[in-house]
């Protein structure tokens, strides 16, 4: 990703050499954005093999037409969908699922999504935005506690409650609908904030967590991930919030570790229950080259395990 509205893809080559592509394989790209995981994928495999493509923003599906090419189907899903979006393209098991979780670059620099305070614009903040609640219509409803929660426990902002209670007295005046409002609440209640970083920052990531339920999405599609890989199958998440990479690695950690039982159980080793995934090395981060060619990159890690 890159400012400027091109987006640039992360960790491409590590991601895709991690999938370990075989020729004629099966594989899922759970989140498309604007497909630079899916062409490097494409360009991988071999004339027998086959990719899926996940997303839910319609801007996405079609820059996704582009693609013209028979081993390639794209599916208007949300990734926590990922398998009913298998069944759609007439898929049962796959050798491997690439997630890059969190929002695009387009999605960030196109003013009219309202994803960026850095644009005075409508407050939608909607990844899919033919169907479900824009931020204005939440934030018009919400009530001081939920708002103080969300901003609390999805931005990490210590200022939760002063904002939530500067949203709720300013809508009593008019309604909050323009990133501008919005933004201009939070900094009016966030007192002090890091050098560099904009006081509205943490609220509107957080707001767009909410919006989009993506901690939750991320935690009902991983089990699914697993469930479709076949053996030997990798399993590679990028994330960029450490919300994100915590339920990442809980995940894996936990599938890759035998289930535990109380001690002194009358059973044999061939009886214990196995470990469903393999961890494959450490978490991996960006170089600095990448960092420094494209910003939006410096809080990127990538997990990998495979299916046992």
């Amino acid at each position: 990703m890159t400012a400027g509205g091109t987006h640039v893809t992360v960790l491409l080559e590590e991601a895709v050499g991690s999938l370990a592509i075989k020729a004629d394989g099966v594989y899922m790209d759970a989140t498309f954005g604007r497909g630079g995981h899916s062409r490097r994928i494409l360009a991988a495999l071999g004339e027998k093999g086959r990719l899926v493509a996940v997303d839910r923003d319609p801007q996405a599906i079609v820059a996704g037409a582009a693609i013209n090419d028979p081993r390639f189907r794209l599916v208007h899903r949300a990734f926590g969908e990922i398998a009913e979006a298998a069944h759609d393209a007439g898929v049962q098991e796959v050798d491997g699922i690439l997630f890059d979780i969190g929002v695009s670059s387009p999605q960030l620099d196109d003013a009219e999504r309202g994803f960026s305070f850095r644009h005075d614009a409508p407050l939608d903040m909607r990844m899919d935005t033919t169907r479900g609640e824009t931020a204005a219509e939440w934030l018009a409803r919400a009530e001081t506690r939920e708002i103080t929660e969300v901003i609390r426990d999805y931005g990490e902002e210590r200022f939760a409650f002063q904002i939530a209670k500067k949203v709720v007295a300013a809508r009593l005046e008019q309604p909050i609908v323009t990133t501008a409002q919005f933004a201009a609440l939070v900094r009016a209640a966030v007192r002090t904030r890091e050098p560099g970083q904009d006081a509205a920052t943490r609220s509107f990531q957080a707001l767009r967590i909410h919006i989009n339920q993506e901690l939750g999405q991320l935690e009902v599609a991983l089990p699914q991930a697993a469930e479709l890989l076949r053996p030997g199958g990798r399993l590679v998440v990028i994330s960029f919030h450490s919300l994100e990479d915590r339920i990442v690695k809980n995940f894996m950690r936990a599938q890759s570790t035998a289930d535990d039982l109380p001690k002194n159980l009358p059973l044999r080793a061939d009886q214990l229950p196995k470990p469903k995934l393999r961890l494959v090395g450490r978490a991996v981060k960006p170089s600095a080259a990448e960092i420094a060619a494209n910003p939006r990159a410096r809080s990127a890690v990538m997990r990998v395990a495979e299916k046992l």
